[in-house]
């Protein structure tokens, strides 16, 4: 997983490495929220004190079962502080030993959506919001403030989500006459109810698709819940990328130089095409992407990869890049 300020590659497939190599037993997830810096005249962050560690850390918890990294970073920030936050860019991970367990937790850069109100408890009696600079001085443990540091000083950036359909039936348990209308199985279905919270963290505003059954079966219910219309894109489906794949390459790299939030859904035949594009968009070479575990295109049903696009005169250019499977 390619994140910023971090050379470390590592696609989340399902366990987390500590530094030393070894299978984190605890997995965990977090944010720094920062505030605009037109409401302050230096940027600050919040942090919360934790009466039963007697510590002031930042917004973070424990993954649940079958739950994603970016769905527990956005879920505890939301049950410690009662903001309701967005993922920016992902940051680097950090490790460290607790008790006989080795705990890996995940940070992105959080920035506030809706303040639904904070309410103390037993896990957090207090949060404040803390100047960047009294950071090293504030916080219980180095690491946040080296997290926080590097938070603050990170380029505002966009997300552009690539994502393999959820699982549909297999072609030969479907009696149709035309592939592109084989829907989505009970799995998959179960799949794309999954999708909905994980690209909501993101904050993702367009959707496209492939006009496969599948695959706008696959955002559709997320669709919905954000009431935004779903862009049917031929150059994203298998026959229209079949052929003419440098239709799709175009239009992969007309998608990226968008602003918006983004989301396409396309199909494992179509995935290399779409990467190959983005990584040259953006200014990479096929080593690099091939070397990088985050632009693996084999993704399994309902998995994506997440490209944050920092805007530059240049063009586009990814600050960081994260990869997300579903829990099987």
């Amino acid at each position: 997983m390619a994140v910023y300020g971090s050379s470390c590659s590592l696609a989340e497939t399902g366990a987390a490495m500590t530094g030393t190599g070894q299978e984190a037993s605890i997995r965990a997830a977090g944010v720094v929220v920062l505030d605009s810096p037109a409401e302050a005249t230096e940027r600050r962050f919040l942090a919360v004190h934790r009466p039963h560690r007697h510590d002031w850390s930042l917004p973070k918890g424990k993954v649940d079962p079958g739950e994603t990294t970016p769905c527990t970073a956005v879920r505890e920030c939301d049950e410690e502080t009662g903001y309701r936050v967005v993922l920016g860019a992902r940051l680097p991970s950090t490790h460290y030993v607790s008790g006989d367990a080795h705990k890996s937790v995940d940070y992105w850069v959080g920035h506030v959506r809706a303040d639904e109100g904070f309410a103390p408890d037993e896990e957090v009696d207090e949060i404040r919001w803390v100047p960047v600079s009294e950071a090293s001085a504030f916080l219980t443990y180095s690491d946040d403030a080296a997290i926080v540091r590097l938070a603050a000083g990170a380029p505002s950036t966009t997300p552009l989500i690539i994502l393999r359909h959820a699982k549909a039936i297999k072609r030969g348990d479907f009696d149709g006459g035309d592939d592109a209308d084989r829907p989505l199985s009970g799995r998959g279905r179960g799949e794309a109810k999954t999708l909905v919270n994980i690209l909501d963290a993101y904050g993702i505003e367009r959707v496209y698709s492939s006009p496969f059954k599948r695959c706008i079966s696959t955002v559709s219910r997320f669709a919905k819940t954000i009431d935004t219309k779903i862009h049917l894109e031929p150059a994203l489906g298998e026959s229209g990328h079949e052929s003419d794949p440098e239709a799709t390459a175009a239009r992969v790299r007309e998608l990226l130089d968008s602003p918006a939030p983004t989301v396409l859904c396309t199909h494992r035949p179509v995935l290399p095409t779409v990467i190959s594009s983005l990584g040259r968009s953006l200014g990479l070479t096929e080593t690099a992407i091939h070397d990088d575990l985050s632009w693996d295109s084999r993704l399994a049903p309902g998995a994506m990869i997440v490209v944050h696009r920092e805007r530059t005169d240049a063009g586009p250019r990814a600050l960081a890049v994260e990869q997300h499977q579903l829990a099987r």
